[in-house]
């Protein structure tokens, strides 16, 4: 990838290790999940399935970065989806980054990244907008998987974004449950700008807002310190499908 706070929601007290165990196999569901990566005091339950897991941030914003460069040539390999990999995902899951994206049909990350089965933990909803369910389903990749990555993936023609500048524009508020995703954005909107120009900057600051939100999580933010994890904000561009780092 190229490269160029508000306040998190209050957060549930952490679970105790039995709690955590009975969430754990709550969310793996008949098959259980594995412990994930080897980073920390993280301890897989079972031998990495497939391809050679990135073990470290870098190592992981590395694969993202090669796979996007595949996708833009038309090269993709799509990996992990025979017939082996399919059944060794059955006893438990070691993805390497969690992508924190918008709902955008146009934006899936296992394609824009060329990755396969078992390789990305992917949470999305519209404007990457944070509330409980997903800070839960991040952190869990992190916390519960051993995940030394978190994407925050925002992109170009952004329609949440789009749609929460023009509702403070125009004062009228948007229908059922879509003003909720305005009103998370709002803080983003860039006032410097007008038109086009204040929608595109718009996408950036959110982008930034996401990550720097996830990245004061305090069970997130231990992990950075610590070396274990990065909170990397990067923008899709529909016209060239490059991913680039935001800063």
């Amino acid at each position: 990838m190229n490269s160029d706070s508000p306040a998190g929601a209050p957060r549930p007290a952490e679970p105790k290790p039995a709690r955590r165990s009975l969430l754990r196999g709550a969310l793996t569901g008949a098959a259980a999940l594995g412990a994930g990566l080897a980073v920390g005091t993280a301890t897989p339950a079972t031998a990495a399935p497939h391809r050679p897991r990135p073990a470290s941030p870098a190592e992981a914003l590395s694969e993202l970065a090669a796979g996007n460069a595949r996708w833009r040539a038309f090269r993709q390999r799509h990996p992990d989806e025979t017939r082996t990999v399919r059944q060794e995902l059955v006893s438990g899951q070691h993805p390497f980054a969690v992508v924190l994206g918008c709902i955008d049909s146009r934006v899936p990350p296992e394609l824009v990244f060329d990755q396969g089965l078992g390789d990305l933990l992917t949470v999305r909803s519209g404007g990457e907008v944070l509330d409980e369910a997903v800070l839960g389903s991040v952190a869990y990749g992190v916390l519960e998987l051993g995940i030394p990555l978190v994407l925050v993936l925002g992109h170009q023609s952004c329609g949440a974004v789009r749609a929460a500048v023009e509702a403070e524009e125009s004062g009228e508020r948007l229908p059922a449950h879509i003003q909720y995703l305005a009103d998370q954005i709002a803080p983003a909107i860039d006032h410097t700008k007008e038109g086009d120009a204040r929608t595109d900057a718009t996408i950036d600051a959110n982008i930034r807002l996401v990550r720097d939100r996830l990245a004061a999580e305090p069970d997130l933010a231990a992990k950075v310190s610590a070396g274990e994890l990065a909170v990397v904000g990067a923008r899709y561009e529909l016209t060239s499908q490059l991913v680039r780092r935001i800063g």
